[in-house]
């Protein structure tokens, strides 16, 4: 990687982001190379903005070594239709900022599929950052899959954060256990939980008459 030496690096970035919007490619794609993660993450996002971020590219970005690159890959990855499997290994990435990142973008793909939904799953039960549980209990209620049911059941008793995000999440999935949980979380200790079990829970049982 190299360094421009005529511009310090929040010019650089500024004149990177710029290119994005003016359609200046030849700055942008220098911006891939350079030292600064957060330029090489601006480079990305312009090229973005042109349309002309490749697969080749964007694979470089989600697995450079800066945090702040794969983050910013990985929110661009939301939106394409390859790269599934890329994205996913940030889901085990070592920063928990990515995973974070990675999760949310998971949930954004129209092609997520059963071993998404476990991954996730995984992130849901088992991560040690709370942030990491939410994102992925967020994610697994847009997808919807039945199969990431119990991980969101098991967020609902989570910390006050995740079990937040698991009651909404509730609403993407159905069944008794469902039901009994909505109930269970209108008598949660934290009130916007008790907020949103009693919303949902009302909406269920109107559907039912």
């Amino acid at each position: 990687m190299t360094q421009n030496s005529d511009l310090d690096p929040l010019t650089h970035r500024s004149e990177v982001i710029i290119a994005g919007h003016l359609g200046q490619r030849s700055v942008a794609e220098a911006g891939l190379n350079d030292a600064d993660a957060d330029i090489r993450a601006a480079a990305l996002g312009a090229l973005d903005r042109m349309g002309k971020l490749g697969s080749s590219e964007l694979i470089s970005g989600l697995q450079d070594p800066a945090p702040a690159t794969r983050r910013r890959a990985a929110l661009l990855a939301a939106d394409r239709d390859d790269l599934l499997d890329e994205l996913r290994e940030l889901l085990s990435d070592s920063d928990d900022t990515v995973v974070e990142v990675a999760a949310f973008a998971c949930g954004e793909r129209a092609d997520a599929d059963a071993e998404t939904v476990k991954l996730l799953s995984c992130v849901a039960l088992e991560h040690e950052d709370a942030l990491c549980r939410e994102a992925a209990i967020a994610a697994l209620g847009s997808i919807g899959d039945s199969a990431g049911r119990a991980a969101v059941l098991v967020g609902c008793s989570d910390r006050a954060t995740v079990r937040r995000r698991a009651v909404l999440a509730l609403a993407a999935f159905e069944g008794a256990e469902v039901t009994a949980m909505l109930r269970t979380l209108t008598q949660d200790r934290d009130q916007q939980v008790r907020q949103a079990a009693e919303e949902l829970l009302a909406i269920e049982l109107g559907e039912q008459l």
